[in-house]
């Protein structure tokens, strides 16, 4: 009889890369996520080196009666894959910058260095507002960044994909081969396959008016509320949030910032420096800023707007869209998350949707929400004495601005698997596709974990 182990030494002998089983030192490392409030405990974590080992490993789940599921950066980790094949990506490490304006990266790269590789040109990429985000994962998901309003989803931009669908094979999606594929791809996130490389296009952006308004928390309800009347009217060059913020003391946190409730207006401006100073000269009028860091920057700085944090750590996210964001709906905000709400999140946040995000792609997707107003985003560090109050919370929040609330989410926002989330970040039309294209190239239902669509068996 063939044991598990004898079983994965099969596999093992395929690989280009490593097989990490549990107790090996390499599966600690690869199995492990950004947020650390999860664990997964995958049978086997295979790094692969190539394509052919996501292939091989896909294959072999398939015949084992196993789920595969795959991570690169561990920012998309929203199920403990319990006893499946995890494949690994982050090896998948190329990335080629063409100066006449397009990318074309492996599955392991992270948005910093296509940043830093475009940047030579006066070219951009679509990247979120943390860069040491994984490219893929974020762009299936849709991809929401910081300039989006002026340039629109980041997987609108796709050329080509490169994926090992359910069924073991490798396959070039692009809109006239495999349609269906390049379609569902796009915002499906893993629905329909672990993807291997993908081919996008730049934006012509060596510099930006950009960063961020820090003020006090006795300021709250004055920022709140001008931000909401000054962001109903900003033109397609503007891209901005608003987050209260409780940042906890440690390294990194601006003395400021630490320990106290602020509030961070974010601003990312695509003209010049002086029509975005006086688009924004409302925002800084609101009160009095406790830290101005609204400038020029280049591109490659990008991430010192939202200065998301960059290391690993237990979160509890919840998220939801808005279809409006009236008066009514920021006193609701501030009486349940501001000031004196006694809130436990780390952070609660809005971004402002709307301009290039609600335009239609050059070809249709599966990424659905376009025509949500605003993203609501709260995020609570599950350590005492506030851990069991998170989400409580976040539910009160969600029932104080249920009159303005989609019920929809999007797919890269508060990760998470289940049914009822994945409905949430599609339309019944959508999602009944998504399904539909699954089952034609993954008849086994191997990819069945991770964020996809619930199959019947």
């Amino acid at each position: 009889m063939t044991t598990a182990v004898e079983s994965f030494d099969t596999l093992r002998r395929k690989l280009t890369g490593a097989l990490a089983l549990p107790g090996d030192p390499l599966y600690a490392e690869l199995a492990t996520g950004f947020n650390v409030a999860i664990t997964a405990k995958p049978a086997a974590v295979v790094e692969a080196r190539d394509a052919q080992d996501v292939a091989e490993a896909v294959r072999f789940a398939a015949a084992t009666g196993r789920a595969a599921g795959v991570q690169a950066t561990g920012h998309g980790l929203a199920g403990t894959l319990d006893e499946a094949v995890l494949v690994h990506t982050g090896k998948l490490d190329e990335c080629v910058v063409h100066p006449d304006g397009w990318a074309r990266v492996g599955a392991g790269v992270r948005w910093q260095q296509v940043v830093d590789a475009a940047a030579p040109y006066g070219l951009a990429p679509l990247c979120g507002s943390a860069p040491g985000v994984g490219v893929v994962g974020y762009t299936t998901g849709g991809g929401l960044g910081p300039v989006a309003r002026t340039f629109g989803w980041a997987s609108d931009r796709v050329r080509a994909v490169e994926i090992v669908t359910g069924d073991g094979v490798l396959r070039r999606v692009t809109a006239n081969d495999e349609p269906d594929l390049f379609w569902g791809v796009r915002g499906g996130k893993g629905a329909l396959g672990i993807v291997t490389a993908l081919e996008f296009d730049l934006v012509p952006l060596p510099s930006l008016y950009a960063g961020a308004l820090y003020f006090a928390g006795a300021d709250a309800a004055a920022v709140l509320h001008r931000w909401r009347e000054w962001s109903s009217s900003l033109p397609l060059a503007a891209t901005t949030s608003l987050a209260f913020l409780q940042l906890p003391p440690m390294p990194g946190v601006p003395e400021p910032l630490a320990g106290r409730f602020t509030v961070a207006v974010r601003f990312a401006w695509t003209e010049s420096a002086e029509s975005g100073a006086a688009v924004l000269a409302p925002m800084r009028a609101a009160a009095t800023p406790i830290i101005d860091l609204v400038q020029t920057i280049p591109y490659a700085a990008i991430g010192m707007v939202h200065a998301d944090p960059t290391e690993p750590m237990p979160v509890i996210e919840e998220t939801d869209l808005l279809a409006s964001f009236p008066a009514e709906a920021a006193d609701a905000l501030l009486a349940t998350a501001g000031p004196d709400a006694r809130s436990p999140q780390v952070m609660v946040e809005l971004r402002q949707l709307g301009g290039a995000l609600a335009e239609p792609g050059e070809h249709e997707s599966a990424l659905c929400h376009r025509d949500a107003a605003f993203s609501l985003i709260l995020i609570g560090v599950p350590v005492p004495p506030i851990a069991e109050a998170i989400v409580p919370h976040a539910a009160a929040v969600r029932a104080a601005l249920d009159p303005w609330l989609t019920g929809g989410a999007l797919p890269n926002l508060s990760s998470g698997t289940g049914a009822e989330r994945i409905a949430r970040s599609y339309d019944p039309a959508t999602l009944a596709r998504l399904v539909e294209i699954a089952g034609r190239f993954d008849p086994a239902n191997v990819l069945r974990v991770g964020q996809v669509p619930v199959r019947q068996s």
